[in-house]
């Protein structure tokens, strides 16, 4: 995969080439390049903001040194059959999932445009609508200074489900999200400590009740954190065991959906 960051602070993306990703890079699995906006401005300031027009506070993204940019990126990737995927964090955007990552992971080029101030005039994203598939997407529902952190929030999640990242890919498959359920507690080494137990049924060594114990963990750690996650999910992937853990918790099975008693 290939990946382009266009941000007016390319020093914020630096922790992006430490750790898997860093790896990643250098076997060749995964390509980052960041693109300094400054570079598309050509007055004495390299000036990439102006006010707003209809007024208000702070100030506005400005179109040309975008179009500039996002043509660079455009001249730089190979021909496809398809527009690339533009991705630009917005408060405003479709909610960032790990559906959503797993999703864009597919992708063989993606683009990410960190905006800042205000954010980056409209006109904008109507041009590069005609060039990409334009995608705003959030973080959640709160407000960041820029871009760039949720970009690298993005590209971490994305970039560790490519083929060959993290060295062990089934524990891709039992993480929280995986499965629209989070994920079970895990202990290691001591067995004791500090007077808190590691639960007896995981040094059973029986697979099949450790299995079942982190299946109800899931489901008990799920109903008590984020319970909107099993509101309305389809019941069909429940076995009975699982049933009567929801029927414990309070969930029943209206139209082959969960819903609270």
């Amino acid at each position: 995969m290939r990946i382009d960051v266009v941000s007016i602070f390319p020093e914020y993306l630096a922790p992006l080439k430490l750790s898997l990703l860093g790896r990643a890079q250098e076997d060749g699995l995964l390509q980052l390049d960041v693109h300094d906006l400054r570079d598309f401005a050509f007055d004495r300031h390299r000036t990439v903001d102006d006010t707003p027009y209809g007024g208000g506070a702070g100030m506005v993204m400005k179109p040309e040194p975008w179009g500039l940019a996002l043509e660079a990126v455009l001249a730089s990737l190979e021909a496809a059959e398809r527009r690339p995927t533009l991705i630009v964090p917005s408060p405003a955007g479709e909610v960032f999932t790990q559906a959503l990552a797993y999703e864009l992971a597919e992708e063989p080029t993606l683009t990410f445009a960190c905006g800042r101030y205000e954010g980056i005039d409209e006109r904008v994203l109507e041009w590069a609508g005609e060039r990409f598939r334009v995608r705003p997407v959030s973080l959640g529902d709160y407000v960041l200074n820029g871009g760039e952190v949720a970009v690298m929030a993005m590209v971490e999640a994305i970039g560790r489900l490519l083929p060959g990242v993290v060295g062990n890919p089934e524990s891709l498959v039992e993480e929280s999200h995986s499965d629209g359920l989070l994920e079970y507690p895990v202990y290691t080494k001591p067995s004791s400590w500090r007077g808190h137990d590691v639960p007896e049924v995981l040094l059973s060594g029986n697979h099949g009740l450790i299995a079942r114990w982190r299946r109800e963990q899931q489901l008990r750690r799920t109903a008590g954190r984020r319970p909107e996650l099993l509101v309305g999910a389809d019941a069909s992937g429940f076995g009975r065991e699982e049933r009567a853990v929801l029927a414990e918790l309070g969930y029943d099975v209206v139209d082959g959906r969960l819903e609270r008693h």
